[in-house]
């Protein structure tokens, strides 16, 4: 049984027609007719479970909706992106690439979860904002393959992170704010340092 239908009003969204979606039925917090967001295609949101897009929120391209998960707002989930379980995208937060967020994690804010990030928990990602030259919003997220980070024009890892913030910022007040963020986010998901191990010996 189908629990929404498309309306006539669309938008565009980075070259994508996105159509506001109308419930048919009662489910979760949805009553039948209210509306919710804007998605691409059916695809994008499941029929079954609770799994609502609200708001302005948009879901395009091949990302996914489902289970009980929650996107409001003016967050957008594109790509080949994942949201399910009870996890909640809020805010102006982003999630793309092939990024997983589930369980009961929250995006939220200015937060930009790309890649091949892995966000089941709120302690999987920080997001920072007003960092650097520009007050840039920086955001550390959890992957397969440790940490990694999307600020401004840059992603990449947390090494590559540190390397560029050098090269860029030398000994700058910004080049301090960043690796100060970047020692706050290695202290947060647990990354030891081999030279403060071997010195603490």
């Amino acid at each position: 049984m189908k629990k929404y239908e498309f309306t006539d009003e669309t938008k565009d969204c980075c070259g994508c027609k996105l159509t506001r979606i109308r419930a048919l039925i009662d489910f979760g917090n949805v009553k039948a007719g209210n509306l919710g967001g804007f998605i691409e295609k059916e695809s994008n949101l499941s029929h079954d479970g609770n799994a609502w897009v609200y708001g302005d929120a948009g879901v395009y391209g091949d990302a996914e909706v489902s289970g009980d998960a929650e996107v409001s707002g003016d967050a957008r989930v594109y790509g080949d992106a994942r949201v399910y379980g009870n996890a909640w995208v809020y805010g102006d937060a982003e999630v793309s690439g092939d990024a997983r967020v589930y369980g009961d994690a929250e995006v939220s804010g200015d937060a930009r979860v790309y890649g091949d990030a892995e966000v089941s928990g709120d302690a999987d990602y920080i997001c920072i904002k007003g960092l650097g030259r520009y007050n840039r919003n920086t955001t550390f997220f959890r992957t397969e393959r440790g940490v990694s980070v999307v600020c401004g024009c840059f992603s990449g890892t947390l090494e590559e992170f540190e390397a560029k913030v050098v090269e860029t910022h030398g000994n700058s007040i910004y080049a301090k704010e960043y690796l100060a963020a970047v020692e706050v986010v290695k202290i947060h998901f647990g990354i030891a340092e081999t030279k403060n191990e071997e010195d603490g010996r």
